[in-house]
């Protein structure tokens, strides 16, 4: 009903972005990773659909159809193909507009040696509206959080993506000849039963066409090249932000949730970087846990209460990298595994690397805003971009001797806007 009249004589896949229906957008995108043989599985004007493709030839793809006779939902017309497929497959929704590295996500759940299902999750500006997942240290997904979401519950900000690798297995769970989601009904029987299902968390993108406003974002996003340009196989650049200080204020050894009080521009302050296609990336020292000060787990639920404070202004983090050493001992309680010299304790460079090995970061157009000498100095290693703000410790802590001159910014909201608007000459 959200797309009418567009829907009332096309089905959802059919509808065009830029000179194209989405469903043939998706069949480009598998064919450009090499994939070759496509079910479509239809419903309401399914025909239709079947009359556009035809056998896929076109695409140099083999498709195959199988539309049903009363809505089955989108797991219960997945039943039809048990007993067609014998091999690990994967799963899109028809109506989302998508562009990722395929490749990688396959290789990724095959590394997974044990993985019943993958799934693509990513953050987005709109957390209260969607379905999200709770993970563990290893990916693994240990809880569904379908919306709508009570308004006291924290979360990662972890939506479900409707792209899914799925296990042949995964047919005895599907009843059928019942309508059946996977979200709703498939996925939390899968966790109950213990099998093994794992999240694959990517900034590139995903998005519905479910409604006029979501598909005009869509069509503006395709004209713009947005779409084209947030594949990992493209060089993205990103804004490195510090936490304590930046985005929330500065509370010595912070590690109770409670004390986190996130700065009130630091919503508005992200948003602008999520419009503007960089890649928002928290890098953060977390000496507390070598101390014996907070468990990851606590780490984890602090972290769960900025996403969702953040998330309530529509701005999301695409990732958060953490060091969790100190070198130095004599911490009651401390954890002496931790109390090591590292490469990824700021100074050192080691969060930036491992980001930009993750998502093929564009170094030269990148920035970090931190609060501190440690940020810049951080910064100058990496080789990119630096501006301090004038919250926290406003760079005024001398730890560590700096060699070049930065802009101080009032705070993150100002620094942002600084970035932006004087990227050539910083």
């Amino acid at each position: 009903m959200r797309l009418l009249p567009l829907t009332k004589n096309l089905p959802k896949p059919l509808i065009k972005i830029g000179q194209k229906p989405v469903i043939e957008h998706q069949i480009i995108l598998l064919k450009k990773y090499g994939l070759k043989d496509v079910w479509i599985l239809s419903g309401y004007l399914g025909e239709k659909i079947e009359e556009y493709l035809k056998d896929g030839r076109k695409w140099g793809i083999k498709l195959h159809y199988l539309q049903e006779e009363e809505p089955l939902g989108t797991a219960g017309a997945l039943k039809q193909l048990e007993g067609k497929i014998k091999n690990d497959f994967l799963v899109f929704s028809g109506d989302v507009m998508m562009n990722f590295d395929v490749k990688r996500f396959i290789s990724w759940h095959r590394q997974k040696k044990d993985s019943f299902a993958s799934f693509i999750v990513h953050s987005n500006d709109h957390p209260f509206s969607s379905d999200l997942v709770e993970v563990d240290f290893e990916n693994r997904v240990v809880s569904l959080l379908s919306r709508p979401h009570p308004p006291e519950r924290i979360f990662r900000n972890l939506s479900i993506a409707s792209v899914f690798i799925f296990s042949p297995g995964i047919f005895k769970y599907i009843p059928a000849g019942k309508k059946t989601d996977f979200e709703k009904d498939i996925l939390p029987l899968v966790l109950t039963a213990k099998e093994k299902a794992y999240a694959y968390s990517s900034p590139e993108y995903f998005r519905d066409i479910g409604s006029l406003e979501r598909l005009e974002a869509v069509r503006k996003d395709y004209l713009s090249e947005k779409i084209k340009k947030f594949s990992l196989k493209n060089k993205r650049p990103a804004i490195f932000l510090d936490r304590d200080g930046v985005i929330n204020e500065e509370v010595d050894q912070l590690c109770r949730i409670e004390d986190l009080s996130v700065y009130d521009f630091a919503g508005p302050a992200i948003k602008k970087i999520n419009e503007a296609g960089y890649l928002t990336i928290l890098a953060t020292n977390q000496p507390m846990l070598a101390k014996g000060f907070m468990t990851e787990k606590e780490l984890n639920e602090i972290h769960k209460k900025l996403e969702t404070e953040l998330g309530r202004q529509g701005a999301k983090i695409d990732a958060i990298y953490y060091c969790p050493h100190h070198p130095e001992n004599g911490f009651p309680g401390e954890i002496p595994g931790l109390k090591i010299r590292c490469n990824c304790r700021k100074p050192a460079t080691g969060l930036i690397q491992q980001a930009a090995k993750d998502f093929n970061l564009d170094f030269k157009n990148s920035c970090l805003i931190g609060d501190s000498s440690i940020d810049a100095k951080t910064a100058e290693n990496a080789k990119i971009k630096f501006i301090g703000v004038k919250t926290g410790y406003a760079c005024k802590d001398d730890k560590i001797p700096v060699s070049r001159n930065f802009p101080r910014c009032q705070n993150l909201l100002f620094a942002v806007n600084y970035f932006l608007n004087h990227q050539g000459k910083i």
